[in-house]
């Protein structure tokens, strides 16, 4: 099934960058961005869409036919699958509003912190509520549930803004996404899809992009990657696996904090990546320079792991 979600993904995207472009859903680029960056000025955004969609109908699909798991692990698929489309949603709220804003000139450009975050944490309450007792491995021992229900939250809400901050390269955070989830393609059916529409977007979104990714597909991304570490492996470990957008999101941090103290930036630019492009390095040395080190660290977790799932 890896193959007809990959190709579904792959004719969807295509798909989709024809009707984009025939309606002009381009994205805006920061002009204190890289300068490498203008040239993308109009590429069209927000392919996250067709291959969330992609992944919705594979997976539904092999739900309904009862190969999505049975038992124990038809419910953690159903869970990990269920808040993947519900962080999705909130990311596409957001790639909608930035299209509309650039169609029509004006008006609401995205979704403020202050509105996206709330909803990510009722999302992510949610998802903990009922994976606590799923959990692969013990939380924090002694400590009862609630603590567990605690970390489990952060734990999704951090991972869907880390994958979030991550996305700004031609391939990266799709080559990073795969790279991460590799240890549990054997046991987790949605870890798996997600891995096969990725392939068929990279073929577009690899350098020169012909399509980015937008809030949606990242969203998703996070909440699959947070859910599978929890419920299949441990939830320690996915920091590790996941040290690029780890670095990522606490760039951004580090950033906000210095500037709003001191007055002054750490980096030339956040998230870290465009830092090391200002700096000098062609972003596809950076997105190559990002995976291999992804790929190191996901081995780590494999050896970790006992070397299986």
């Amino acid at each position: 099934m890896m193959v007809v979600a990959a190709l579904l993904s792959w004719f969807l995207v295509g798909l989709f960058i024809r009707m984009s472009k025939a309606r002009g859903w381009g994205q805006p680029v920061r002009q204190d961005g890289p300068q490498t960056h203008l040239v993308k000025e109009g590429t069209p955004t927000a392919g996250g869409v067709p291959f969330v969609l992609a992944l919705v109908v594979v997976f539904f699909g092999l739900y309904a036919a009862g190969r999505a798991g049975a038992g124990l692990n038809a419910q953690r698929e159903l869970l990990i699958m269920l808040t993947a489309l519900a962080m999705g949603v909130i990311g596409g709220i957001d790639d909608w509003l930035k299209v509309q804003s650039r169609m029509r000139g004006g008006g609401k450009k995205e979704l403020l912190a202050r509105e996206k975050f709330p909803a990510q944490l009722l999302v992510g309450l949610a998802f903990a509520y009922f994976a606590a007792p799923l959990a692969a491995h013990e939380l924090v021992p002694s400590l009862g549930r609630v603590p567990d229900i605690l970390l489990l939250t952060l734990v999704m809400v951090g991972s869907v803004n880390a994958f979030n901050f991550t996305d700004g390269l031609d391939g990266l955070l799709g080559g990073v996404a795969i790279i991460v989830l590799l240890p549990l393609l054997a046991v987790s059916p949605v870890s798996a899809l997600m891995v096969a529409v990725l392939l068929g977007f990279l073929w577009f979104n690899a350098h020169p992009a012909r399509v980015f990714m937008g809030d949606m597909g990242s969203h998703a991304i996070g909440a699959v990657a947070a859910g599978a570490y929890v419920l299949y492996s441990d939830v320690w470990l996915l920091p590790l696996a996941a040290i690029i957008p780890v670095v990522a999101v606490l760039s951004v941090v580090i950033q906000v904090v210095s500037f709003r103290t001191r007055g002054k930036r750490v980096f030339r630019m956040s998230p870290i990546q465009h830092h090391f492009e200002l700096s000098g390095w062609p972003e596809t040395h950076v997105t190559m320079r990002f995976w291999v080190v992804t790929a190191l660290a996901t081995a780590l977790v494999w050896y970790l792991m006992g070397g299986r799932p």
